[in-house]
């Protein structure tokens, strides 16, 4: 007996639902994915979708107690310098 797919909770939210999922705008969402900074994401042929899973554990990535609390890993969704590379030695 095959489950009724129209009672199953989305798994996969498009960058619209999962902008409102979160809180954001959905260009908010679109600067996050273009810098790296955002949840994980997939590509569906040529579509953008978010798992739930993802978008709750990049949320809560960011949580904190107190203002005191060290920075959170939830970044702005702006550029950031790449972290310095090693140089080898020769």
């Amino acid at each position: 007996m095959r489950p009724d797919l129209a009672a199953l909770p989305p798994r996969y939210l498009r960058t619209k639902e999962a902008a409102v999922f979160l809180g954001l705008s959905s260009r908010t969402l679109e600067k996050h994915r273009t810098y790296g900074t955002g949840p994980a994401y997939r590509k569906l042929g040529g579509r953008v979708v978010y798992a739930v899973d993802d978008l709750t554990a990049w949320a809560d990535s960011g949580a904190v107690t107190s203002t005191s609390d060290p920075r959170s890993s939830v970044l702005p969704a702006k550029r950031h310098q790449p972290a310095p590379v090693a140089r080898r030695a020769r």
